[in-house]
């Protein structure tokens, strides 16, 4: 038999490209940033096999997307889940809501990542959408056609949707119950077929290409933000074109410290805010650290001073804040915000300080955090981290 397929050693070519991303870091010629990346690119393998072979539309099934493991730039707060689509089915979704805080699904064609360039969201199911019976339960169909007769929750798709992701938002980590899901195709045959070698041949050449051409995204990414806002500023955008969640802005910018420099950042919060956060990435768009460093801070954790403001400090050494922003090592990274659903979007401000000056520049009732009281935070946080679902 004849097949596509090709020896093991023309697949491994296939990755050799991936190597070149170095080129496109901050620091080509640091062993630190070669290390990382190295790590990344297998990080980026894994990823690929559950995007291209654990799921297909006809036989849909939620696989990880992003999380504490695959870190190319999940939210902390977020557990996100993908599943592959047809629009000419029709599918359905049902599930427990459970208490926490936010599920919403985003439909879309060519996912970030696997096509290039990324297409981004068609159709969304907002949290407050979702329509949930006494019991906790919900349940809609969705597809191009209609069911005749059907008069439950129905989504209407746009033909071009290929995917859906699915955000699992917390804000109490630990403290709130996961949303339970499953997905099927009502209109596919029940049992799913043996893959075909020129199917695991077609679908090899996409995954093994994928850690060069989703990590050159977010580099060039990086690069462009560098170069046109420069570091430590801020600018708001939304990602709609990267399956960016269409009623929510982003603030980002590029940091840089030196180990006796720290930065403030102060922001205002919007007076309906249902949610925010913000979170530290490494210099090739991981989240840093979050189970076990706190790398991020959201509306639920953070202290608001009694001006009003959201305060933090990002330093490499604990300045004994409560809204410390902890970039485990990294002098360079991105800074991620959102406001999502808020009646404003503020563009936070970034201050370079010197870190024996940190409490100069913060206001005078700012509580002093123990190195006692840090390891019960940090305990805390590493508990509710891994009690919820992640993958």
């Amino acid at each position: 038999m004849n097949t596509r397929l090709l020896s093991w050693d023309q697949y491994l070519d296939l990755l050799r490209p991936a190597g070149n991303l170095l080129k496109l870091t901050w620091r080509p010629d640091d062993p630190e940033y070669r290390a990382d990346l190295y790590r990344q690119l297998v990080m980026s393998i894994g990823y690929a096999y559950f995007q291209y072979f654990q799921s297909d539309a006809a036989h849909p099934d939620f696989m990880p997307l992003w999380n504490s493991v695959f870190l190319l730039q999940p939210n902390p707060d977020d557990v996100y889940y993908y599943a592959p689509l047809d629009a000419k089915h029709t599918y359905r979704i049902v599930g427990d809501r459970g208490t926490i805080h936010m599920v919403n699904f985003l439909f879309g064609h060519d996912m970030i990542g696997m096509v290039e360039p990324p297409a981004g969201s068609t159709t969304y199911i907002d949290n407050k959408e979702l329509i949930v019976d006494k019991n906790g339960k919900f349940e809609f169909l969705f597809g191009t056609n209609k069911p005749a007769n059907f008069s439950g929750h129905w989504h209407q798709l746009d033909p071009r949707t290929d995917h859906v992701v699915v955000r699992m938002r917390s804000y109490d980590w630990g403290n709130e119950i996961d949303t339970r899901m499953a997905i099927e195709c009502l209109d596919a045959p029940p049992l799913k077929p043996r893959m075909t070698p020129d199917e695991t041949a077609r679908l090899l050449e996409r995954a093994l290409t994928l850690p060069e051409r989703f990590g050159r995204l977010w580099f060039d990414y990086q690069n462009d933000l560098l170069k046109r806002i420069g570091k430590n500023a801020f600018e708001l955008r939304r990602f709609t074109d990267m399956q960016g969640v269409p009623n929510q802005e982003y603030w980002t910018a590029i940091f840089d410290i030196d180990a006796e420099e720290a930065l403030i950042l102060e922001t205002e919060i919007p007076t309906v805010c249902p949610y925010w956060n913000v979170q530290l990435n490494d210099p090739y768009f991981n989240a840093v650290e979050f189970v076990y460093r706190q790398a991020s801070l959201n509306g639920h954790m953070a202290r608001i001073d009694t001006d009003g403001k959201f305060r933090a400090v990002l330093s490499l050494e604990d300045p004994g804040v409560p809204n410390w922003l902890d970039p485990a090592g990294f002098k360079q990274g991105t800074i991620f915000g959102r406001w999502l659903q808020c009646d404003s979007a503020p563009l936070p401000r970034l201050k370079k300080v010197n870190y024996k000056d940190i409490r100069n520049h913060l206001p005078a009732d700012t509580p002093i955090i123990s190195p006692s009281q840090r390891a019960e935070i940090l305990g805390r946080r590493r508990l509710g981290a891994q009690i919820r679902r992640r993958w």
